[in-house]
């Protein structure tokens, strides 16, 4: 394979721009049009013939021009002879739509996974999917990493006595159990009934969390109503203070002004997903995985092993934070 080619969508350039960035090599542009009757047309301005092509497009609102942009993007890299083509999805958003929990309705992640490579999806490099069994959905190689460590990195070096680290529900338990091993915390987990999109409700905290302060780990944050359902029982229990860690924080819907009015003292994500205008909160803080996803790209391009990238304590990524790690 003769070089790296990286194009990118509408979703999220900057991010593109930022991994570039952390390989060394240019963004390549691509122009993206609509017609008048609301079709889009993608086109590759670099010459991609025997080179190694990463397209970065993670799944952001709008959802389906985004999926659009990326697929269309994926199949010009095919026609135009590139060696190999990687969908890098920092968000995977169809993730949640991973069985068939009602009558007569489609399992998306598997069908959007399909699309993917039937549009000219080689690799997957993808982070943090809502179910781990999406992974399986591709018939094609994926990298699937978490950003555990570079979360729990922000919190090193501070005095986290009386402190806890508590899941939302029972089924992300185990990303927070690692992650409160990696603090050297002990951890809780919140025992949860989804009712509907913007309705759930916390039956009872298993573990203790009575007086202590409280960091919270979600995989995702959109309509916050986990997040708010959470923090009223936590509440009840005495908590000194309460920080939440996600990795992707899209914060849809009235999430913002919710979080506003709350009594959050601090909120912690990665930038897998712009930040939209009018979306900002004074004690957010958006940590960088462009470097993670850079290191990733440049091992994959040199045939080299990506999960040892893992097992080496001594690599950090270049904001000088840990790297994160593959489930």
């Amino acid at each position: 394979m003769r070089d790296i080619v990286v194009f990118s969508g509408n979703a999220h350039p900057q991010l593109a721009e930022d991994i570039c960035s952390g390989l060394g090599v240019p963004l390549s542009p691509t122009t993206i049009t609509r017609y008048s009757n609301d079709c889009l047309q993608v086109q590759l301005n670099a010459n991609c013939r025997e080179a190694d092509v990463f397209v970065v497009q993670p799944l952001v609102p709008p959802v389906h021009d985004h999926l659009m942009e990326l697929l269309q993007m994926l199949d010009a890299a095919r026609g135009a002879s590139a060696a190999r083509t990687t969908a890098v999805i920092p968000y995977y958003g169809y993730s949640r739509s991973d069985k068939k929990d009602a009558p007569r309705i489609s399992i998306a992640g598997r069908l959007t996974a399909d699309l993917l490579v039937t549009a000219g999806a080689s690799r997957v490099l993808t982070m943090t999917l809502h179910a781990d069994q999406v992974h399986g959905f591709f018939s094609v190689p994926v990298d699937h990493l978490n950003a555990l460590h570079v979360l729990a990195h922000y919190f090193q070096g501070r005095d986290l006595s009386d402190t806890v680290v508590v899941s939302p529900d029972l089924g992300r338990a185990k990303d927070a159990a690692h992650f409160a091993r990696l603090l050297g915390l002990p951890m809780a987990a919140g025992s949860k009934r989804r009712i509907s999109d913007e309705k759930v409700v916390i039956d009872a905290i298993v573990g203790d969390v009575d007086g202590k302060r409280v960091i919270v780990l979600d995989d995702e944050i959109a309509n916050g109503g986990t997040i708010i359902e959470l923090v009223e029982r936590l509440r009840e229990r005495r908590v000194q203070e309460v920080a939440v860690v996600c990795t992707h924080g899209l914060f849809t819907g009235r999430s913002i002004e919710r979080f506003r009015a709350g009594e959050i003292t601090e909120f912690l994500a990665t930038d897998t997903i712009p930040l939209a205008p009018g979306k900002e909160l004074p004690t957010l803080h958006t940590l960088s995985i462009a470097p993670l996803f850079a290191e990733t790209i440049r091992r994959i391009h040199q045939g080299e092993s990506v999960s040892s990238l893992f097992t080496e304590p001594g690599w950090v990524t270049g904001s000088g934070q840990e790297s994160a790690e593959p489930n």
